[in-house]
């Protein structure tokens, strides 16, 4: 897939702000005459040079480190020089300039990462993983986009595609004879390696599913009547006085969000407004957030007063909430009753916010209800990962269904590995690449 690129892109590749060391990165083709305008020297490849950042008239902008790794040995296959100076906004700023001047423009968002792919540095999900490492929020998300920037996911799923290809041949093979020449041990090979492949792309979907949970976490959502201790579960749960606690009813007007993470899996937590009947127009504005805040939940949890069991009132609450979504029903205040907070049922759950009693089976139910489980070797995933995953998968049913009719298992298998090769980008449209790489920050 590498192009030919013939302009040169700078960014600040540090954060915005101000900082201790600031890097103006500049990638693209003959760069050494810029590096010696700007330096005043010509660095040497791959060694760190102590050099003046010069403006055109030979004032010195600012004195740094300037890096420099000639094609295709870098991080993008082009020629690439580094100017680490200062991080002031403002002298980062006159460094860029004066690239721009000798011939640089202004890098897009991603646009590095995007030549890395171009010039076959990295395929379209290690590149991906890129932002994802960046923008992860846990160690355990950090660690499974590192995996996925090494290669484990690309890796397997060019396993799958080679099974794939292998497949294929056999089945074209078959087709070029009548089908009574076709042996039977041709019949049960084609049956072996169809089910060897479907098997191997659920184990890659499982750990995918898992990545994802990983990048986007779950959002659930609190519901329930007023005074049943929404605050004061979703306090106990980040460990912090996030939401107000109080026995006025309907002292919570508006949805409060608060992210926590449980073994490393990011958790958003949706505290709302006690569901019942009110005249306040504030109050019903926050209740109408939070029917909205259901509609999009990954799980719901449904407070319930122990002492009072379900109630008329908590039944309405129920019949409003959307029948998709799962639910888990906490009974709070069992301290009041001499309750344990262990329970068998899967829907239901005992606890008290107040002295968090079980708290932890409430951690590990809602670990357990939004899918996650341990898996050695989760990689980094994103939706457009799963669909392309879920759709080879069905094409691959389809592919079994279809065996008797040799031409349409063959085109339901090609099918199936055009899917797949759309997530490592060897069959990827142009419009998808630029919606991939704008998502990226710039200078990166």
């Amino acid at each position: 897939m590498q192009r030919t690129i013939l302009d040169n892109i700078a960014a600040i590749a540090t954060a915005p702000g101000r900082g201790g060391i600031g890097v103006v990165r500049i990638s693209g083709h003959g760069l050494t005459a810029l590096a010696q305008a700007i330096t005043g020297k010509a660095p040497a490849p791959r060694h760190a040079t102590y050099a003046s950042f010069l403006d055109s008239t030979g004032l010195v902008l600012d004195q740094g480190i300037a890096l420099f790794f000639p094609a295709p040995h870098s991080y993008t296959g082009e020629d690439v020089l580094e100017l680490q100076g200062h991080g002031g906004p403002a002298v980062l700023q006159a460094v860029l300039q004066r690239c721009v001047e000798l011939g640089a423009r202004l890098a897009r968002p991603g646009e590095f990462t995007e030549r890395a792919f171009l010039n076959n540095k990295l395929d379209l999900a290690q590149a991906e993983s890129v932002a994802d490492l960046i923008d992860a929020t846990t160690t355990q998300a950090a660690r499974s986009a590192m995996r996925s920037l090494q290669g484990d996911f690309s890796r397997a799923i060019h396993a799958l595609v080679d099974e794939l290809i292998r497949l294929r041949m056999l089945v074209e093979a078959m087709l070029d004879f009548p089908e009574e020449d076709v042996d039977a041990p041709d019949l049960t090979r084609r049956n072996r390696e169809l089910s060897s492949v479907r098997d191997g792309l659920e184990r890659v979907l499982t750990l995918a599913q898992q990545g994802s949970l990983l990048r986007e976490g779950a959002h659930i959502v609190l519901v329930g009547q007023p005074n049943v201790g929404k605050s004061s579960l979703l306090n106990r749960l980040s460990g912090e006085e996030v939401a107000l606690v109080s026995d006025i009813p309907g002292t919570t007007r508006d949805v409060i969000r608060q992210a926590i993470q449980l073994e490393g899996v990011p958790l958003h937590i949706l505290d709302t407004a006690g569901l019942r009947e009110s005249q306040d127009i504030v109050e019903q504005m926050g209740i109408a957030r939070t029917r909205s805040a259901a509609e999009i939940a990954d799980l719901i949890l449904v407070l319930l007063d122990a002492t009072q069991g379900m109630t008329a009132a908590d039944r309405d609450i129920l019949a409003a909430l959307p029948p998709q979504i799962p639910r888990l029903f906490v009974f709070n205040k069992c301290d009041l009753m001499g309750a344990d907070g262990k329970q068998e049922d899967t829907d239901h759950l005992y606890l008290s916010a107040k002295t968090g009693t079980g708290l932890d089976e409430l951690r590990q139910r809602l670990l357990t209800l939004i899918g996650w489980h341990q898996e050695a070797g989760v990689f980094m995933a994103r939706e457009r990962h799963l669909r392309a995953l879920k759709l080879a998968r069905r094409h691959l049913a389809q592919a079994a269904s279809e065996v008797a009719r040799a031409e349409l298992f063959a085109e339901e298998l090609r099918l199936a590995q055009e899917a797949l090769n759309s997530i490592t980008g060897e069959f990827t449209a142009d419009d998808l690449l630029g919606e991939i790489f704008s998502r990226f920050c710039i200078g990166k």
